[in-house]
């Protein structure tokens, strides 16, 4: 049995946990695969600035760096940020994927341009940041926002009514005036969206939770591994820090300086 370790970003009750761990549903990964969702000690509240992804990066990053010591296969970060990921490469020989980067290379392999539909315009600086990484900002079409309030905690449940009519709307803007010929759902808070949105548009949805689980999957089958000359791994190891610094801010009261 193969494990595969799912990164959180967020603290949370063990009920919206749930509700992540529901990105499974109607994949078939096969016996041999397991997946454990694990949610971070400590970290920003939600990811709307760069205050947020330097402690995203922190949080996700100690959440993970045992992973390969603890009998995972593989590691997914659950957030379009990929924050920590390139830090877990850096310490960790097994696979480790995010859904941002990978959502905007699979979009290039099903059409020329995509668009980004997201919750909020507070976000488009997450997605700014993997466009310029990966300089794609060509290939990007647009970022349509809905303007609507997002929620990390309980997702887009009891707001369906509102929400999806809203994302279809976008997402047809996104394709008739700005030329999209894929749309990626911005968050894997969204996924819940996706059946609602596939069977309404003209055009392919990736919905990016699922794509990244199935590209550990596949990177297990085959073998493949992050380049070692594009992650060295840290001269100085500092893994311990790493663990106390999270265990401390774990007792810091909520709202906290």
């Amino acid at each position: 049995m193969r494990k595969i370790l799912v990164i959180v970003p967020f603290v949370m009750s063990q009920d919206n946990l749930l509700l992540r761990q529901q990105q499974l549903g109607g994949l078939d990964f096969g016996p041999d695969l397991q997946f454990e969702f694990r949610t971070v000690k400590a970290g920003p509240a939600n990811y709307s600035s760069h205050h947020d992804f330097v402690l995203a990066d922190v949080a996700n990053f100690e959440a993970g760096c045992r992973a390969q010591q603890e009998g995972f296969a593989a590691v997914c970060i659950d957030t379009m940020s990929d924050s920590g990921v390139a830090a877990l490469r850096s310490v960790l020989d097994i696979p480790v994927f995010g859904p941002g980067k990978v959502s905007m290379l699979a979009a290039l392999m099903l059409g020329d341009r995509f668009s980004i539909l997201t919750m909020a315009s507070r976000w488009k600086p997450l997605y700014k940041k993997a466009l310029d990484e990966l300089g794609l900002h060509h290939k990007c079409a647009s970022v349509r926002a809905i303007e609507v309030p997002p929620d990390n905690q309980a997702l887009l449940g009891g707001k369906e009514d509102e929400v999806f009519p809203l994302l279809e709307q976008a997402a047809h803007k996104a394709i008739a005036e700005d030329g999209a010929e894929v749309l990626i759902l911005g968050s894997t808070t969204m996924y819940q969206a996706h059946a609602y949105l596939a069977q309404r548009l003209p055009v392919p949805v990736i919905n990016p939770g699922p794509l990244s689980y199935k590209m550990a999957e596949a990177a297990l089958a085959l073998e493949y591994r992050h380049s070692r000359i594009a992650y060295p791994k840290p001269m100085h190891p500092r893994l311990d820090m790493l663990e106390a610094m999270l265990a401390g801010a774990r007792t810091m009261p909520a709202g906290g300086t």
